[in-house]
């Protein structure tokens, strides 16, 4: 027979009683994590938010009471009523904030019982990602889930405490819009009133913000939640959270600041000291020292070796003279067997002209001299996996090969991007081995950052990449596109160049990324009517189209819009990185699969025949 809770009123959390509050009689409510039966003593622990303590039911001192606890099973929701006791020093459990303590109760009450579940909550790993998403409010209870939306909760106070104090007002705007489309494909909500049209569900608040600005608000921002219909990965979320903010009259360097400040507060506001500032690199820089324009700082660069080779080396390697020739350096992976090097293929694109030389004792017997200056260029050790990336002679230059993206050319860039991308993925698969990332989870883990006590300089790298090209060319329409939204402003002295020479303009457009995951990006807009003409019509977007999708914006353009900049972070991916996670799905609480379905809820569901008759929707068949 259930109890009920009466008139008892939690005293304590299960996580907060120390050895000097022995004597102090306690109630404490919760849920049974672990039960151990040793006849006349029974041993409950019990968890909530805060912690786990234990509780002592002896038989000899309440029989009731004990009773009790011969009925309670884990997941049993009960509520204990005694005194603390210090325990004895060879049973003290050092890794329990409570371990020196437990609680004798004279008193157990089972205020609601529970079916054997899928999982305990007190496992440490629940392999089954599926079982843990259907049954999200059991995986919610495990401590591991609660401390990330612990983060997540600090993370977003601070952020908006800090903007705040800086002037910012925080602003809602609209979930239900039109549809503007931003590169991924639109949520659509049907109306009812208006048969055949739709609202959008916003991918983002840019418009809105640019128009706060225009209306003289100054600072805004928002925890705004945005949507996107596009497949996802680990990364990715159809529905997702960004910390959003504009201001008017800014110079880059001002949002700068001004993120570094919320960033790093953010960061202290979790236990972790994160120096600033951020060091900056431009897009061209990123390329040709990282392969990637989100770098990850806790791994080496890449290398220009090419000055190493003389003409004849490279033909031999059948490398081509005109490529950059990059060498990438993972630390302390050792020497790789055959299998491993044939097992690593996989992991290099080379559908762009690329090809890698991993045998560097094979290079050493052919190309000695060169051999000795690429590890000297790359300050490789002995342990240390050197890797050498080139063009491949046997790809045939197309005219697409000879376009530009900003100030490299395309198969430069696939160079480049080849070594950064096999960079990344061989650091991800050795890191056992070297290390790199052993860090990053050793810090959040440690007990130090709630103390704030703990250096993240060296686990957290964060870096500004700007001066992006504004456009990127199209193969399949032929056109040159934004290579971000069309509300960017080209550098000033680009301008000239916007239709003769798109390739070559660059965007006052930046990312701020972190240990190889971009957690935000913004630019400085436009808001010059003319200028923003010029650009929808640069991409070949005519007058009528520009007016139709955008008539609205270019007309709040024509009454006195100040410069105005911005950008947003993504809150999931921030904490993402905070919590050591793998994935979104760790740091939301209720996320999607990759599918993006809710198995809790089992959405999305169809709907029935009246609904769509009120919205004058008539499904069809695919």
């Amino acid at each position: 027979m259930l109890d009920f809770l009466g008139t008892l009123t939690r005293t304590h959390n299960c996580g907060e009683l120390r050895a000097s509050d022995a004597g102090k009689s306690v109630v404490l409510l919760g849920w049974v994590n672990r039960r151990r039966d040793h006849g006349n003593l029974i041993f409950l622990d019990l968890r909530d938010r805060f912690g786990i303590t234990q509780i002592v039911l002896d038989k000899d001192l309440s029989a009731t009471a004990h009773a009790k606890a011969d009925q309670s099973r884990p997941e049993y929701v009960v509520a204990a009523v005694g005194k603390v006791r210090l325990r004895g020093k060879d049973v003290i459990n050092p890794r329990m904030p409570t371990g020196e303590i437990e609680i004798v109760a004279d008193e157990l009450r089972i205020l609601n019982d529970a079916k054997v579940p899928p999982f305990s909550p007190a496992e440490d790993a629940i392999a089954n990602e599926e079982v843990r998403l259907k049954y999200r409010y059991l995986d919610l209870r495990r401590p591991e889930m609660q401390h990330n939306l612990e983060v997540r909760h600090k993370v977003a106070l601070a952020v908006r405490d800090y903007l705040s104090s800086e002037g910012f007002y925080e602003i809602e705007t609209p979930y239900m819009t039109r549809s503007t489309p931003e590169g991924a494909r639109d949520y659509l909500v049907p109306s009812r009133v208006h048969p055949g049209e739709f609202y959008a569900l916003p991918q983002s608040p840019q418009l809105f913000k640019q128009i706060l600005m225009i209306s003289g608000l100054d600072r805004y921002f928002q925890i705004a939640r945005c949507f996107r219909d596009e497949d996802l990965r680990a990364d990715r979320q159809p529905e997702f959270t960004q910390i959003d903010l504009e201001m008017t009259f800014p110079q880059q360097e001002t949002i700068f600041r001004v993120v570094e400040g919320f960033l790093s507060t953010a960061f202290k506001a979790v236990g972790i000291h994160l120096p600033t500032p951020f060091p900056q690199i431009t897009y061209d820089e990123a390329m040709r020292n990282y392969g990637i324009d989100k770098p990850d700082l806790r791994l080496p660069g890449l290398s220009d070796v090419k000055a190493t080779f003389t003409p004849e080396n490279l033909a031999a390697l059948a490398i081509d003279p005109a490529l950059p020739v990059i060498a990438l350096r993972i630390p302390k992976v050792g020497e790789l067997s055959r299998k491993e090097r044939d097992d690593n293929k996989p992991l290099f694109d080379t559908r762009k002209g690329a090809k890698y030389i991993d045998d560097l004792k094979r290079l050493e017997k052919g190309f000695p001299e060169a051999a000795t200056k690429v590890r000297e260029l790359a300050s490789a050790q002995p342990d240390d996996l050197l890797i050498i990336v080139a063009g491949d002679t046997a790809h045939h230059i197309t005219a697409s090969d000879t376009k530009t993206a900003g100030r490299l050319s395309e198969r430069e860039i696939a160079v480049y991007s080849a070594a950064g991308n096999f960079r990344v993925e061989l650091a991800k698969k050795y890191a056992d081995r070297h290390g790199a990332f052993a860090v990053t989870d050793a810090i959040v883990t440690n007990e130090a950052r709630n103390t704030g006590t703990v250096d993240g300089s060296q686990a957290f790298r964060p870096i500004w990449v700007t001066d992006f090209p504004m456009f990127e060319h199209d193969e399949a329409t032929g056109k040159w596109m934004p290579a971000h939204h069309p509300f960017t402003s080209p550098h000033e002295e680009d301008m000239d160049r916007l239709v003769s020479d798109p390739a070559s303009v660059r965007a006052r457009y930046y990312d701020l990324a972190m240990n190889g995951l971009e957690l935000g990006s913004g630019s400085i807009r436009i808001h010059q009517q003319s200028i923003q003409q010029e650009i929808f019509r640069s991409i070949g977007m005519s007058d009528e189209e520009a007016k139709s999708r955008f008539g609205f914006f270019l007309e709040a353009l024509q009454y006195g819009t100040p410069p105005h900049g911005g950008i947003a972070l993504g809150l999931d991916r921030v904490v993402m990185i905070l919590a050591g996670a793998s994935s979104l799905r760790e740091v939301i609480a209720f996320p999607k699969t990759a599918k993006a379905i809710d198995l809790m809820v089992d959405a999305p569901t169809p709907v029935s025949e009246q609904q769509l008759r009120e919205l004058h929707i008539r499904p069809t068949k695919a």
